[in-house]
């Protein structure tokens, strides 16, 4: 690892710790140079999961852009990042566990909108009104509807 202050490329560790659930680890690392101490993260290297959107193309999953579109669904409603985090993580567990690396777009969104269904309803119907791409008020009240 590069120090994050000079560049050099020896450090010594001086605690590891799990993170993320045991899905990665924690590394206080200290420059041997300047002794600086930095923290880096090492997680397994997991083959890329890729979405394949209804016009049939594809795309690696991107948690980022998932976590944006949650935050924006969920803008000024108090719902903690790390519960939209934990979701994020919840159904990409659930993608890896069926052992796929591929998943639909559509799959995947039902899957965020049932976990984010039990968070926060506006958030819900924000989300889904994006993602299912409502056309008039009658799509809008058909999901307020389901909501029930």
């Amino acid at each position: 690892m590069r120090c994050v202050n000079c560049g050099y490329t020896e450090s010594k560790v001086i605690d590891s710790r799990p993170s993320d659930d045991g899905l990665s680890i924690r590394r206080r690392r200290e420059c041997l140079e300047c002794g600086t101490r930095f923290t880096t993260y090492e997680r397994q290297n997991e083959s890329p999961l890729i979405v394949v959107k209804s016009d049939r193309s594809s795309e690696p999953f991107d948690r980022t852009k998932l976590l944006r579109g949650l935050m924006i669904a969920t803008a000024k409603r108090d719902v903690p990042i790390s519960k939209l985090e934990a979701l994020i993580d919840d159904v990409e567990a659930e993608i890896r566990n069926a052992l796929k690396n591929e998943v639909r777009s559509k799959v995947l969104g039902d899957m965020v909108l049932a976990r984010l269904k039990n968070i926060d309803d506006v958030a819900y119907i924000r989300f889904a009104s994006v993602y299912k791409d409502f056309k008039d008020i009658a799509e809008f009240r058909s999901a307020l509807k389901g909501m029930s």
